[in-house]
């Protein structure tokens, strides 16, 4: 029955009556006949099959997951009239391209992880693609990035079904492990370019934080909270989420390869040394060797002194930080009686800033030292030339600082050599006071989660966008205010320190710190955010 079923096969069941009833069969004996019969058979399945193999197929073709023929086995046709049901096999064998470099997986939450081909797929340390189809173009904004709304060619549903690797929107699709994506780097750079990545939310994700707490002995006490003793750890578990686009899981190993025989620069406060600190511990644990990094100047504490630098010897490349809180230099001036008192120099970059001006990428900040008290009532303080403002508005003192932060920036740094970023002002969330009035924070576990709590974005920042917009050189501006504004239970509050003082002691609840961040924690998507973007200027810079 199996040979009959074999031979209705080829030749509709009419195989074996013919050569039965043929006259030139019935000379020869039994055995004769066999043998004629098999020697028949042959000849006439070879006939079919060369029939077969050089006739194009139609469902072959229409399930192709390239466009390109030259990828398709010409033979692909005879596997298909024998095996129809074979089609996500023959797509592995006989449709694919050359072995890609990344293999594609998805996450527990969905998103595509590319990975190197010889690596083993981690989710710690893989970078993520965008879960939707849309790629667009790159147009001019004053973060650098913008929205985008073109997509590449639409798919039919059945191409979606066949395509390996491709992202589906429905949150329960999960693609099977090792399977090839047809996508690379440049894609995710492409998902990048007109994406805003400040516009988006805080998500819960068990694969953060990007390094273990505890494991980074380079963070300062100030923002070590676990060794503070703060008791909870959802605080670690938040990773940001831009609504356009997924942003890129930072993966240290392949930032030390943008950042291979290059400076990068922090500039600013305290809240940059957070940035810097978070940075260092990520780069750092991505190593094998943790011997090869190291400070400078054999430093370990990170408060007293107005610069350090982390060299990575294998890289050749060094990650630094320079004091400078105002961007402008802070002075001396006498009074009507001799006597010296401090004062802001609004017209004189500081001091220096000559370290840093040809470093590769420069990163700066200032806001918090605005705010204080000093600054902000701006009597006898604000400084040009020999002349000291009995009073100044401190918003007017700000223009005045960052516009001659501007002009040098334009007349000392190359643009053809370097990148320039300037992160925003983040959110401060004192209580019931200020950060020297007894302003609290301790009680804060979960982040904002309705926008109507968020506070007004801040005048000083309007007056950054200005300054920004008027000058020749491109810097690109890390608007973290929002994203930072829903983090109220970020901040290091009553974990600030080990060893209080006698006076702290006595009420400890009045000292807290709401305005910087315990590390592992919010500048970590910051660092996130500035790798996404060197993603994108570091790839735009190679193709001019």
């Amino acid at each position: 029955m199996a040979d009959i079923t074999k031979y209705e096969a080829i030749n509709g069941g009419t195989m074996i009556s013919d050569f039965r009833t043929t006259q030139f069969f019935s000379i020869f004996s039994t055995k004769r006949k066999t043998a004629s019969f098999a020697y028949g058979f042959i000849f006439v399945f070879t006939v079919f099959t060369l029939f077969l193999a050089f006739t194009p197929s139609s469902s072959n073709s229409s399930s192709s997951i390239y466009s390109d023929e030259s990828y398709r086995s010409h033979f692909s046709p005879i596997y298909y009239y024998f095996f129809p049901n074979s089609s996500s096999l023959s797509s592995e064998t006989h449709n694919l391209p050359p072995e890609p470099l990344y293999v594609g997986n998805h996450s527990e939450d969905g998103d595509i992880i590319m990975t190197h081909k010889n690596e083993v797929l981690n989710p710690n340390d893989a970078t993520i693609l965008p879960k939707n189809d849309n790629y667009t173009t790159p147009s001019n904004s004053s973060s650098g990035l913008s929205k985008g709304s073109s997509s590449i060619k639409n798919q039919t549903q059945s191409e979606k079904q066949s395509t390996i690797g491709v992202t589906n929107t429905s949150k329960n699709f999960t693609a099977e492990k090792g399977v090839v994506k047809n996508s690379t780097p440049d894609d995710l750079v492409k998902s990048l370019m007109n994406c805003d990545l400040f516009d988006g939310n805080w998500v819960k994700d068990e694969s953060y934080p990007l390094y273990k707490p505890g494991s980074c002995s380079l963070i300062d006490e100030q923002f070590n909270c676990l060794l503070n003793g703060r008791p909870d750890n959802e605080y670690h578990k938040l990773k940001w989420k831009p609504k356009g686009c997924t942003l890129p899981r930072l993966d240290g190993s392949r930032m030390l390869e943008l950042l291979r025989g290059k400076r990068l620069v922090f500039v600013g406060d305290s809240l940059n040394r957070n940035m810097w600190e978070s940075l260092i511990c990520i780069l750092r644990n991505s190593l094998k060797d943790q011997k090869k990094v190291y400070e400078e100047f054999g430093r370990h504490h990170f408060r007293t002194e107005a610069s350090y630098s982390f060299v990575f010897e294998d890289y050749k490349c060094a990650v630094e930080f320079f004091v400078s809180p105002f961007l402008v230099q802070e002075w001396e001036a006498a009074d009507k009686n001799g006597t010296k008192k401090e004062t802001l120099r609004l017209d004189i970059i500081e001091g220096f800033a000559d370290k840093y001006r040809n470093a590769d990428i420069i990163v700066f900040n200032t806001g918090h030292w605005w705010t204080h008290e000093k600054t902000s009532k701006g009597k006898d303080y604000y400084q040009e030339g020999s002349h000291v403002y009995s009073e100044l508005n401190v918003m007017e003192a700000f223009r005045k600082a960052l516009t001659t932060w501007g002009r040098w920036v334009d007349k000392n740094v190359n643009p053809k050599k370097s990148l320039v970023f300037f992160r925003g002002y983040s959110a401060s969330h004192f209580s019931g006071g200020q950060w020297n009035s007894g302003g609290q924070c301790d009680h804060e576990t979960e982040p904002i989660k309705n926008d109507t709590y968020l506070t007004p974005y801040p005048p000083m920042m309007t007056v950054l966008e200005k300054v920004l917009k008027g000058m020749k050189t491109n810097v690109t501006y890390l608007n973290v205010t929002r994203m930072t504004d829903y983090r109220k239970d970020g901040h290091p509050s009553i974990y600030r320190k080990q060893h209080l003082s006698d006076e702290e002691a006595k009420s400890p609840l009045s000292f807290q710190d709401c305005s910087h961040w315990c590390l592992p924690g919010v500048p970590d998507a910051w660092n996130e955010i500035l790798y996404a973007q060197l993603l994108v200027k570091l790839n735009q810079k190679q193709l001019h």
